[in-house]
């Protein structure tokens, strides 16, 4: 069954469409599929998100450190997918770090593979998790070029939370963590949009899993914001942390720092979740046409399950690196600050870079980006 699964995979064709650029059309969904090999790149990334030749390429016309960077471009038709308020839309083509591959399942039951499918988890079979309360030290960089507009609306670099799909709401407010199994009959029963369940209609043919009906009250746990995000927005490169103590997440509360409204080390508060702007400069003052290299270090907040509250908070550091005239440029935009990042997940978060373009923005955007490493500290 795991054999299967891998498919018939697209190839990084062996000519490029333009001279220097090869575009990446491999996509793994990371959480219900393993990574074949043809689709890992530079031992490293599984390329996720909308699947034009565009979309991703590598750069060897913009090197890093001698090496051929990565281009992400977004057009003004690429936004694929719904937005977190209804009708608005966001757009993605992104690598992420962490993936599994069938390698991580040879010594594990037979079943888990399709048990993981089911639950959305096979990424936490592989690597490049960070789990809560862990401290780490991520280093990347970044390529923004003069033409980039100033009014776009796009991450650049995110870590993103892992949350277990096995926790569930049933209809009268119950909350209940499952096991993967009881999660798997109830899949049987019903489907889930986002975190929404609802009946299932048998096909008219009378195979396959049948499609929704009505919303049936049941929900499961899907996250939230991101912990980290890193981008521009409203005129600003911004670095946001975020973070979430309900063991459930509440999609209805929408508590997010709006990064024109709020300051520097400034943060907006709901019962459970709080959200800093850890900084914000405008984007004019951004380098452009220049490799900007970001180290940041963060320790993970601690929080204590079904509690709901945080055990411990965080810090976050982020140095900013560049060449200004063959001079070299540190700035300590964020000094080891005590903050609160994180999620009330068991798994923990990953990384992800390039275009995660948001708000329903559709103004054109592409960068490169280059050179990421994340070392665990003691």
């Amino acid at each position: 069954m795991l054999a299967g699964a891998l498919g018939a995979v697209v190839s990084i064709p062996a000519v490029a469409q333009n001279a220097g650029l090869t575009p990446i059309t491999t996509r793994v969904d990371v959480q219900s599929e393993v990574a074949p090999k043809n689709s890992i790149i530079n031992n490293e990334w599984v390329a996720i998100g909308i699947n034009r030749p565009h979309a991703i390429q590598e750069d060897a016309t913009l090197l890093f450190h001698g090496k051929p960077s990565y281009r992400f471009e977004l057009k003004a038709d690429d936004n694929s997918l719904q937005g977190y308020e209804e009708g608005s839309t966001k757009g993605r083509a992104e690598f992420s770090y962490c993936y599994a591959i069938a390698d991580d399942y040879k010594n594990l039951p037979e079943g888990t593979y399709a048990t993981d499918q089911v639950l959305k988890l096979v990424y936490a079979r592989g690597k490049g998790q960070c789990s809560q309360g862990s401290k780490w030290m991520y280093t990347f960089s970044v390529y923004i070029p003069s033409s980039f507009p100033a009014d776009a609306h796009t991450i650049f670099a995110q870590w993103h939370g892992m949350p277990s799909r096995t926790l569930v709401q049933d209809p009268s407010g119950k909350i209940m963590q499952l096991t993967p199994q009881e999660f798997v009959e109830l899949s049987k029963k019903m489907t889930f949009k986002n975190d929404t369940g609802y009946d299932l209609v048998e096909n008219a043919d009378g195979k396959g899993k049948g499609k929704a009906g009505n919303k049936n009250g049941w929900k499961i746990e899907q996250g939230g914001y991101p912990p980290l995000a890193m981008g521009f927005s409203d005129g600003s490169f911004y670095i946001q942390a975020n973070s979430d103590s309900k063991w459930m997440t509440d999609k209805t509360d929408r508590t997010n720092a709006n990064i024109s409204k709020v300051g520097t080390m400034q943060s907006v508060s709901s019962q459970y979740k709080t959200s800093t702007i850890a900084y914000r400069t405008p984007f004019a003052d951004f380098p452009k046409n220049k490799w900007v290299t970001f180290t940041v270090g963060i320790d993970w907040s601690v929080y204590g399950g079904k509690s709901e509250n945080v055990i411990s908070p965080g810090k976050l550091d982020v140095v900013m690196q560049y060449d200004n005239d063959k001079k070299q440029m540190t700035d300590h935009i964020v000094n080891n600050e005590k903050i609160l990042i994180g999620r009330n997940d068991d798994l923990g978060y990953y990384f992800k870079f390039g275009i995660y373009r948001t708000n329903s923005s559709t103004v054109p955007v592409a960068y490169n980006l280059a050179g990421f490493s994340q070392k665990q500290l003691k």
